[in-house]
């Protein structure tokens, strides 16, 4: 008998989200898939890697295989799906989007869509991210390129291998087009920041802040050859960049010792 290959899928947009919905229908489409969904029951779109510590979670039933976690984050479906509907056996990959908008350079850090992925290879779970990058003025967005982007890929990996070691992730950005576009292989790129809030009153004159939405502004890293994620996007290609969980500053150690003079 040929075995169900089991996918987790849980997003950052919430258990509505357009993106997440297509990318079900499109991993559903594989024989012999067995999709099991957990998303947030709410949006959680730049809540990094936290899990929930100060108060109780709730599985609640949406479809058949198909879960929302009450007030949770990606992660939270992660860890908790793994300790309860895959108690005895883990998924065989773990698929987190299609998130509403681009998870480039640094802005993986913030992206509740990446770490959905960081949970799942800290359990040795192969793990992918996937984001489209959008039009805002089509606030809905598109995905088709995105499904079929992300079925061929699985594909690939159903009948071959998945091709990181362990505590390493695929992040795949998908250009603003539904055309077919080429693969390439990046690293993730230098973001430049600014510092943007909006201030607006209530009708009883109390003050709220809104953080800005920041344009998407990069530049190459030094050094570094190949392309960026950004640079990729921008030229119509499809980023796929390897992501490793391991922080470590390696070439600043040296130095550091130096600094602290411990050096023999």
């Amino acid at each position: 008998m040929k075995k169900i290959y089991n996918i987790l899928v849980t997003n950052d947009d919430g258990y509505e989200a357009k993106g997440l919905h297509e990318l079900v229908n499109s991993l559903r489409s594989i024989e012999g898939v067995q999709v099991t969904v957990v998303a947030p029951a709410n949006e959680k779109s730049a809540c990094g890697h936290s899990i929930t510590l100060v108060r109780p979670l709730r599985f609640i039933s949406v479809d058949d295989d198909f879960y929302k976690l009450d007030d949770g984050t990606p992660s939270d479906c992660v860890y908790l799906s793994l300790s309860t509907l895959f108690k005895d056996e883990k998924p065989d990959l773990l698929v987190s989007g299609i998130n509403r908008g681009s998870n480039m350079g640094e802005d993986i850090t913030y992206s509740g869509t990446a770490a959905g992925a960081m949970e799942g290879v800290l359990h040795d779970i192969p793990s992918i991210a996937i984001s489209q990058i959008m039009d805002f003025t089509n606030p809905s967005g598109e995905f088709g390129l995105a499904s079929k982007t992300i079925k061929n890929l699985v594909m690939k990996i159903i009948s071959g291998e998945f091709p990181l070691p362990k505590r390493e992730f695929l992040n795949i950005n998908i250009p603003n087009t539904q055309e077919d576009a080429q693969m390439k292989v990046t690293y993730a790129g230098y973001r430049h920041y600014a510092n943007d809030s909006h201030m607006h009153k209530n009708p009883r004159g109390e003050e709220h802040h809104w953080l800005g939405l920041h344009p998407l502004d990069f530049s190459p890293r030094d050094g570094q050859t190949g392309m960026s994620d950004y640079e990729a996007t921008q030229a119509g290609y499809i980023s796929i960049t390897p992501i490793m969980l391991d922080l470590s500053a390696y070439k600043s150690m040296k130095g550091l010792e130096s600094w602290l003079d411990m050096t023999e």
